[in-house]
């Protein structure tokens, strides 16, 4: 990924440089667009198993969040012994007043041995992707095999992603939705026809998880709320609750929480942004990687109620950008930028602004 000349010579007079991969909104589109939406998702999933597995070679922290009235700002970083990671990202539920998505984000591949960027991406439709094949990876895992009907609660952006992602990686059929706003669920309605799921409107939360093997939460109001509650609770349900993901904001009545086995990506991230919040510090879960591995048991049986209670882990950034990258790669998406200077000298960096060539001073002259 890294292009770069470093022949050295007495007088430092061939610049060193370093090119980095540029991959725009367009770009990403152009790239799903051309790859189809279920091969993403499964080159996503797999590049995410394949780095769960590897959970201990990750130096990996929380996300750094700057909390506001309005919404959320967060930096999520992550390395191994080659590659360093991280996403900018928002959550501002109110953004669609404005004309703005509700989840922006672009996120940065870099080489840890030089510490140079040599991938620059968008992260906004990746995110919706990734967070996607985030809750197919863990289903599969911890769902009872055989499901075929999803509740899908929250009908807004990401939940096509998420019908997708379990229809191709889990076999999901049917499709049980509900959202506050009708016209979110008749807008998911129309954007799946002819993708072989089965949609039924539901007139409430209660309603749509009725008869449901997993149940989706994916809303995005910054509140407390309780969308489950465990009068609604049947054996053998596995949750997969995704909207619950900062501090304040939660989806399951804590009831629902002790009533069943939870899973999490990384504990200390998700106690204070997950459902778990709500619970003491010391409520028993597992970690998913460890289930991956064979660490630690699933489902403890078929009428065993499962909670992954998803916040989004900077691990599977990583692993949707090694996915963008190697795609972008094959594809021949993308174009090469210099997000760096070049230096004649590296000890001279002033001295870019004094090279004849510098734009500087042609636009000075």
């Amino acid at each position: 990924m890294v292009t770069q000349n470093l022949t050295p010579t007495a007088s430092h007079a061939t610049p060193t440089t370093f090119s980095t991969l540029y991959l725009s909104a367009p770009d990403v589109i152009a790239l799903v667009r051309r790859k189809g939406i279920e091969a993403c998702l499964h080159g996503i999933a797999d590049n995410i198993e394949a780095d769960f597995l590897r959970w201990e070679s990750f130096d990996k922290s929380a996300r750094v969040a700057s909390h506001s009235q309005d919404g959320v700002i967060e930096l999520m970083p992550i390395a191994d012994d080659a590659t360093y990671a991280f996403k900018y990202v928002n959550g501002h539920p109110r953004n669609t007043r404005h004309g703005l998505s509700t989840v922006m984000a672009f996120g940065v591949l870099a080489d840890v041995a030089t510490g140079a960027p040599v991938l620059l991406s968008e992260l906004t439709l990746t995110t919706a992707l990734r967070t996607a094949a985030m809750s197919a990876v863990a289903a599969r895992a911890l769902a009872r095999p055989g499901s075929r009907t999803m509740a899908l609660i929250g009908n807004g952006a990401q939940s096509e992603f998420q019908a997708l992602a379990f229809h191709h990686l889990l076999g999901i059929t049917t499709l049980r939705l509900f959202d506050t706003d009708p016209a979110a669920t008749a807008k998911l309605q129309a954007n799946l026809q002819g993708t072989g799921i089965a949609t039924i409107a539901c007139a409430s939360t209660a309603d749509a998880v009725r008869g449901a093997d997993i149940v989706t939460t994916v809303t995005a109001d910054k509140t407390n709320a309780t969308i489950l509650t465990p009068d609604m609770l049947a054996p053998g349900l596995h949750i997969n609750a995704v909207g619950g993901d900062c501090p304040g904001k939660t989806e399951l009545h804590a009831d629902v929480l002790r009533a069943a086995q939870v899973f999490v990506e990384y504990a200390p991230q998700t106690r204070i942004e997950g459902d778990i919040q709500q619970l003491p510090a010391d409520f028993a879960v597992t970690e998913l990687w460890e289930v991956l591995a064979g660490r630690r048991a699933g489902r403890s049986g078929d009428a065993a109620v499962t909670v992954f209670d998803s916040v989004g882990f900077a691990l599977e950034d990583f692993s949707a950008l090694r996915f963008l990258r190697d795609a972008a790669q094959v594809l021949g998406v993308g174009e090469r930028i210099e997000l760096i200077p070049a230096l004649a000298d590296p000890k001279n960096l002033f001295g870019v602004l004094q090279a004849r060539s510098s734009p500087l001073l042609r636009a000075a002259a």
